[in-house]
């Protein structure tokens, strides 16, 4: 009886075009070896769910079958010459396996004769499917460049969003319950001064979770999270960013505002108000750190939250800690300087404010002037760029590296403009609400948590370093002016 190895390889796209499956080649492959008097001893399959290194590991598993069992074979059979060979590569093996070590190449549904007119036929035939293979390779290319320029994704939607067939076409949408994590995910990091660690803890408490089978955000998707421009909008394919037409879900200013914070490894280790970089050491320069202290008593455990430099331990430090109730009294100290206490000097300031900030008008309106000159010029670019591209002057990669660069620009150049777009009302409202939240500071400080805290040190310090035991704050504008103290000219230089 004649033995055979055999192989049976079917893709999707074939399978739905041609009308053959798996089982079809194997029924047709056992038939040809039982009329032929043998039998098929070993039978190799390549399904269309297989990958490519996958259908590589079987194609050389067959090779080294064959030549391994060489004087036992009296052939290879395959359904037809394009499911042995997709590329002349693999035909190449397949006829060195012929010539030298006597095992037959046979394709039952195309059968040809051993000699040279019937190896010629072969030859063409491979070659025909080595072809059309290295065709539908290009053509998948060139589609997916072509979806990709349309604004649709090619793969696997990001996290929050979902892949959905809407009229024939494969798009993305939001995930209704994904989504709504994403945007909080960027509005906490934005907004609420936390680590990755912090957030994804903060995240937790609000009972949201990443997946069913993984409820927590572990630390390296948040940041992947936070990196991926498609929640602006955007989508990537071969390493460049596209303009997509799916739904942002994040806007560009908070998207900014978290890559400035990622780029400047802006993180606070503890939840301690002064801690994380907030302060730095006057002697040496370093961060300050936190260290939380317990102490047991009958009554109860109490804590002390004591601030030394991160270098405290280092020969030559001086080796001095401050309580954060000191700090505390220090930065109210400061918030003290700033109130007014007599309330007609008070509306004074308002007053003030709301006559300078008209003065103001005529340069908002230069910069507004300045900003859409800008915009027009970064909007030519683009048009260049495009004109550029349908003339083959520049390949696609070069094209979506100067396109993703000139929409960056135009995107901050539109959020500055938004900035001094305000009217003059909105200028002076805004100008007498910072003057009222300088008067309140004391009163919220006391009653803020953590978070909070922390975003009022931003607000109105610059940056702050402690010399020994005393906080030395650099304090931004306008507030700097307020704790330096008023001058009225008709007070004669007396601070009001």
């Amino acid at each position: 009886m004649k033995r055979y190895a055999a192989l049976a390889r079917v893709s999707s796209r074939e399978q739905e075009r041609e009308g053959f499956s798996l089982e079809v080649q194997e029924d047709g492959l056992k038939r040809f070896a039982t009329q032929a008097g043998g039998e098929i001893v070993k039978f190799f399959k390549i399904a269309e769910t297989a990958s490519k290194g996958e259908e590589r590991k079987t194609f050389r598993e067959l090779i080294a079958y064959a030549k391994k069992n060489a004087p036992g074979l009296d052939g290879i059979l395959f359904y037809k010459v394009d499911r042995a060979a997709r590329n002349l590569f693999d035909y190449v093996e397949l006829e060195r396996l012929e010539s030298e070590y006597g095992v037959p190449f046979i394709s039952v549904s195309q059968p040809t004769d051993n000699n040279p007119a019937g190896r010629m036929m072969r030859r063409t035939l491979a070659n025909m499917a080595s072809f059309y293979t290295e065709q539908q390779s290009v053509d998948v290319r060139e589609g997916l460049a072509r979806r990709v320029q349309e604004g649709w994704f090619v793969g696997k939607a990001p996290y929050g969003y979902r892949n959905v067939r809407k009229n024939g076409r494969g798009i993305i949408e939001i995930d209704p319950a994904a989504g709504p994590h994403v945007r909080r995910i960027f509005e906490l990091f934005a907004y609420h001064n936390l680590t990755l660690d912090s957030l994804a803890v903060k995240l937790a408490d609000e009972g949201r979770r990443f997946r069913e089978s993984f409820p927590k955000f572990p630390r390296s998707s948040l940041h992947a999270v936070l990196r991926d421009r498609a929640y602006i909008g955007e989508l990537e394919f071969r390493g460049q960013w596209y303009l997509g037409k799916h739904e942002p879900l994040v806007d560009r200013a908070t998207w900014d505002r978290v890559q400035a914070l990622l780029g400047g490894h802006v993180y606070q280790s503890h939840e301690m108000t002064y801690a994380g970089e907030a302060i730095v050491c006057g002697h040496c320069g370093h961060p300050i750190t936190g260290e939380k202290k317990t102490k047991r008593l009958k009554s109860g455990d109490r804590y002390y939250v004591y601030y030394r430099c991160t270098y405290y331990n280092v020969p030559g430090h001086p080796r001095t800690r401050v309580t954060e109730a000191d700090l505390d009294r220090q930065v109210l100290a400061v918030f003290d300087k700033m109130r007014i206490e007599n309330e007609e000097v008070r509306e004074w300031v308002r007053a003030v404010l709301r006559s300078q900030t008209k003065d103001a008008q005529a340069d908002v309106v230069a910069q507004r002037a300045e900003l859409q000159r800008q915009i027009s010029l970064a909007t030519n670019q683009q048009h260049r760029l495009v004109d550029m591209r349908i003339n083959r002057e520049i390949d696609a990669d070069i094209f979506a590296e100067k396109q993703t660069e000139v929409r960056d620009r135009i995107a901050g150049l539109k959020l500055q403009l938004d900035v001094v777009d305000r009217s003059n009302d909105e200028m002076c409202d805004l100008a007498v609400k910072v003057f009222e939240l300088s008067q309140a500071l004391r009163q919220k400080w006391l009653t803020a948590d953590y978070a909070t805290k922390r975003r009022i040190l931003e607000i109105v310090f610059l940056n702050c370093r402690l010399d020994d035991v005393t906080l030395v704050p650099q304090i931004r504008k306008p507030f700097d002016v307020l704790a330096e103290g008023l001058l009225v000219q008709s007070s004669r230089g007396d601070r009001i």
